[in-house]
């Protein structure tokens, strides 16, 4: 998850530099010059094409987490950063501009699988009333990323020309620490359970996990789940998207998830010291400035691990979109009026913090968390291939768009990140529930209702009367 914030903020400090690199090694190497207008289309697609990987990279993940298992997809696409790390750090060496591009895209398959396997494992392997806090907790180290970028990227450590291939493989040491540890780890128990039907892999599992709990409680809940999937394989995207028994599940982690990267957050994150230097902040201090936001994130998305088992899932998206929202538009207002009022220019920087803090707090982790919540095993992975490719499509448009979207619109482009966060702020209040401290099958039963299912169309406990699915995907009633 550190890896995915490092990759989201550390092209920002480098931009000018990597710039130059391909402006000298084109007009040298290539015999063409290209003018600001080229650069800049280049330096977006360096930008956005981590996003492009991690679209990629989530389409997998449905069938990595079924064939290896959670842990098991975790170690095995690690190789995917040591490649991508290897050919940013020696593109410039072999004045290849193609490799800077080429090892954005691997780094952002990596995090693409990552994105959704992480919090996939951390809330099958959590018991219930710390499933919000473990889930939020990579949203936590994505914040970290973030700032490490940020304080690698100053002028005093590796903000300098030479150094910029080096800043942009750093990412190879931490997956070497992770190579080290996590084969140590066991499996997620419900996928041994549910999944692979070894009992006696998944009591050492929750063992390992639980100490001296009591784990039969929740054996016996896994078991609950796994006979109300008895006659069912692991669902295709296709059934799920057509599957009316969890019609409005769907439709919720569409909103979320495209909500949480429209909501602008990514464009801050992206292009951070151009925001700063339009609004009016002088040149020598918008790399310290920036360095302030990434502390706040971390602190921000800290309280958030540590707020959201006692006030909900609810409140901190609502909380979070809101203040999102209302942030937005005040960066509008205050860019509008900063020449007649100079200190605009600082409710601007605030504004911009107030972004950062309110994503951080509750919208970063919990779409991520309420993914694995709103579905039953057999319907999550494919649940999360959905959130995944929609979240990263969005990602990437906000990434190549928003340049010229702020050319053509100037500060009134924030006014549709307004927009967006105050209508996924509604959504979430009208239709969402709170899912703090129940079971997966509870909260599957909560949307039965919901789903408007005819009477005869539901199971004593709540599910669907489902057919067996054959190896195509479809799917019947009886």
């Amino acid at each position: 998850s550190m890896l995915y914030g490092y990759n989201l903020a550390v092209v920002n400090s480098p931009a000018q530099f990597i710039k130059d690199f391909y402006n000298e090694t084109l007009t040298e190497f290539y015999d063409w010059t290209p003018n600001e207008s080229h650069l800049t289309v280049l330096y977006s697609v360096t930008v956005s094409i981590f996003a492009i990987g991690g679209m990629m990279g989530s389409l997998l993940v449905g069938r990595l987490v079924t064939k290896y298992g959670r842990k098991g997809t975790l170690v095995r696409s690690s190789v995917l950063v040591f490649t991508g790390g290897a050919m940013m750090g020696l593109s410039r060496w072999l004045q290849m501009p193609l490799m800077v591009i080429l090892g954005r895209f691997i780094t952002g398959i990596h995090s693409g699988i990552s994105l959704s396997v992480v919090p996939m494992y951390l809330g099958e392997i959590a018991p219930k009333n710390l499933r919000g806090f473990l889930s939020l907790i990579p949203s936590m180290h994505i914040c970290l990323g973030v700032f490490i970028a940020q304080v690698l990227g100053l002028h005093e450590t590796l903000g300098k020309e030479e150094h910029w291939p080096l800043l942009l493989s750093l990412v190879v040491f931490p997956t070497m620490v992770q190579v080290m540890l996590l084969p140590w780890f066991p499996e997620s128990p419900r996928y041994l359970l549910i999944e692979k039907g070894n009992v006696h892999a998944t009591i050492a599992a929750l063992k390992w996990y639980r100490l001296k709990e009591n784990i039969n409680a929740e054996v016996e809940e896994m078991q609950e789940e796994q006979q109300s999937l008895s006659s069912i394989q692991t669902v295709s995207v296709c059934s799920l998207l057509t599957d009316r028994c969890v019609r409005w599940q769907v439709i919720t982690i569409v909103v979320v998830n495209i909500g949480m990267q429209l909501s602008g957050i990514d464009a801050i994150w992206f292009y951070t010291n151009d925001i700063f230097k339009n609004a009016g902040i002088p040149e020598p201090y918008i790399q310290y400035t920036t360095v302030g936001t990434g502390a706040i994130e971390v602190i921000s998305g800290v309280l958030g691990c540590f707020t959201i088992e006692r006030v909900g899932r609810r409140p901190l998206m609502i909380g979070g979109f809101l203040f999102m929202g209302l942030c937005c538009a005040g960066i509008t207002i205050s860019v509008l009026f900063q020449t007649q009022l100079d200190f605009m220019r600082y409710i601007s920087v605030g504004c911009v913090v107030g972004i950062i803090a309110g994503f951080c707090i509750g919208p970063a982790g919990v779409p991520f968390l309420i993914t694995a919540e709103l579905f039953k095993q057999s319907h999550r992975p494919a649940a999360y291939i959905v959130a995944g490719c929609l979240n990263w499509l969005s990602n990437f448009t906000i990434g190549f768009v928003f340049p010229f979207l702020e050319l053509a619109m100037g500060p009134y482009c924030y006014l549709i990140f307004c927009a967006i966060c105050l209508g996924v702020a509604v959504y979430t209040f009208f239709i969402i529930p709170e899912t703090k401290n129940k079971t997966f099958m509870e909260i599957s039963r909560m949307f039965a209702t919901r789903n408007s299912l005819l009477k005869e169309e539901v199971l004593p406990n709540g599910h669907c009367k489902m057919a067996v699915m054959n190896s195509y995907g479809t799917l019947g009633h009886h």
